[in-house]
């Protein structure tokens, strides 16, 4: 069993995401191939879900586009993920949030999560002056 998890992390390349988790809202840069043109589509929504482990590992991002619904399913290592990137945390208690597909407007909203004292301040640069006489 140990062999199989060597060669299946050998073969595939773990990327450098950022930790996210239900309820984040998040970006997914991802390579769409059409004939022989090759372009990255951004796909900004909230995670409805992450499930699997290890290199089958998948997550579902949904979205609101023109006032309808759209949801897709990324795998989380697949080599057409360009990048990830992290816009809000947001504070939930389900690990899966299926009761926002039913939700529109104000009550679809997820709250942002508070970004602690020494979180913020490690985050921000000091700068000082000084004024001489």
């Amino acid at each position: 069993m140990d062999a199989i998890k060597y060669v299946h992390e050998q073969l595939s390349g773990k990327k450098g995401f950022p930790s996210f988790k239900a309820g984040d809202n998040i970006t997914v840069n991802y390579k769409i191939v059409e004939g022989n043109k090759e372009r990255i589509q951004s796909f900004k929504g909230d995670v409805i879900k992450r499930q699997g482990v290890g290199h089958t590992a998948s997550f579902t991002v949904r979205k609101i586009s023109d006032g309808i619904g759209v949801e897709r399913v990324f795998p989380l290592y697949s080599p057409n993920i360009d990048s990830i990137v992290l816009n809000k945390t947001g504070q939930v208690r389900r690990a899966k949030l299926y009761y926002q597909r039913v939700r529109s407007g104000k009550s679809a909203r997820i709250r942002e999560k508070r970004m602690t004292t020494e979180t913020a301040i490690s985050g921000a640069t000091e700068t000082t002056t000084t004024v001489s006489e």
